[in-house]
């Protein structure tokens, strides 16, 4: 089975995260969301994928090789082509067979298996992979009967105008055929140009409920959701043993913890990090490699990547930190606080759900309640 995987997006809703680095390559769980995908695709049967890419897609080339037990092949995009003309672009890839189509920021465990071998035995020209969600106003509803045939769709309903919480998860089983639905080189979406031009020429579209779970991470409220259910699989046991450490906790070599600092799991911990001496990690939190956490650090579902140093008494809640910041004694991030690469939270600082562009300093004392860009 070949997967069609898309990475084009600038990620522009999870800024200051991908200012420097491509969404697909936001860590989770201390590893590229991408690799993620890429291993699930493999446990799936899954033997061949294709990556369009365009902003920054030289680094998520770089890291995609290093993944054995599956054939990459990248094909780039000069300009922003869509769903659907992204596919389009890769066309020489994929004339060959069928092949599914998935977005390169989705976090999922689906049982993707079962969707393809119902792609074989109907007779629609594409299958989309749909679930049921409370809330389906962010996304596009749509319309099935009991045959899995699809019937209309509506894009981000607005409240009242949802006919169904089936919503669509951009994973699409294709046939060739579609391709011919696309034209050359113009931005074009699937759920927006290609199933509707399908509909109105009376072609069948399927659908397929799938079964496990799914989410992009199109915004930080998403990855740190995204984050918290990848840590609920976690079954990891440290070898780290003190009365203060409740798994599930996974601690990476060289890691050192002071005996009275108390973790409480789900939470991974990468390599080489140093948590000092009364430091609080509460459950869902992931802590990268090559960290400082001071004496007396409180640090709660939160998500800190490499080279970070949190100081003495600061208090860290729902926030992200980027690579190679540091937060000085005596500070508090609150929730939805979100720090750019190299970002400096200079003592007794309190940030109120603010975002700060890499590199930035925030003064001594100052109480942040609005973002800090260029």
């Amino acid at each position: 089975m070949k997967a069609c995987i898309l990475c084009g997006g600038l990620g522009t809703r999870l800024r200051p995260l991908t200012l420097e680095r491509p969404k697909p390559l936001i860590p989770l769980l201390n590893k590229p969301s991408i690799v993620h995908l890429i291993e699930h695709l493999k446990t799936e049967g899954f033997t061949d994928a294709v990556l369009t890419l365009g902003y920054l897609g030289e680094m998520i080339e770089e890291e995609v090789r290093k993944i054995e037990g599956i054939d990459i092949d990248c094909v780039y995009e000069r300009t922003a082509l869509g769903t659907a003309g992204g596919v389009k672009n890769a066309r020489s890839h994929l004339e060959d067979g069928t092949f599914m189509v998935v977005g390169g920021d989705h976090v999922l465990d689906l049982q993707l298996r079962e969707l393809c071998q119902f792609h074989e035995t109907n007779d629609a020209i594409v299958t989309i992979g749909l679930i049921c969600i409370d809330n389906p106003t962010e996304y596009g509803v749509c319309d099935m009967d009991a045959d899995g045939v699809i019937h209309r769709f509506l894009e981000k309903p607005k409240v009242g105008e949802a006919f169904s919480n089936l919503i669509n998860t951009g994973i699409y089983v294709c046939d060739p055929e579609i391709l011919d639905w696309i034209p050359d080189g113009e931005m074009y979406d699937f759920a927006k140009n290609v199933f509707p031009a399908l509909l109105d020429a009376g072609k069948e579209i399927d659908g397929f409920l799938v079964q496990g779970r799914w989410t992009d991470i199109g915004n930080h409220e998403m990855y740190r959701n995204a984050c918290k259910w990848k840590l609920d699989q976690i079954s990891g046991s440290t070898r780290i043993h003190t009365p203060q450490i409740r798994d599930p906790v996974m601690i990476g070599k060289g890691s050192d913890i002071a005996e009275s600092s108390m973790i409480v799991g789900p939470v991974v911990i990468g390599e080489n990090t140093t948590i000092g001496a009364r430091v609080l990690i509460g459950p869902y939190t992931t802590i990268g490699s090559n960290c400082m956490i001071e004496d007396d650090a409180h640090i709660l579902t939160s998500h800190i990547y490499d080279n970070v140093r949190i100081g003495r008494e600061s208090l860290i809640f729902s926030s992200i930190i980027d690579n190679d910041c540091h937060v000085h004694e005596n500070c508090s991030l609150e929730t939805g606080t979100v720090l750019g690469t190299r970002a400096v939270v200079s003592e007794g600082a309190i940030l109120s759900s603010v975002r700060i562009w890499p590199d930035k300093v925030v003064e001594r004392g100052g109480h942040l309640q609005s973002d800090v860009v260029d």
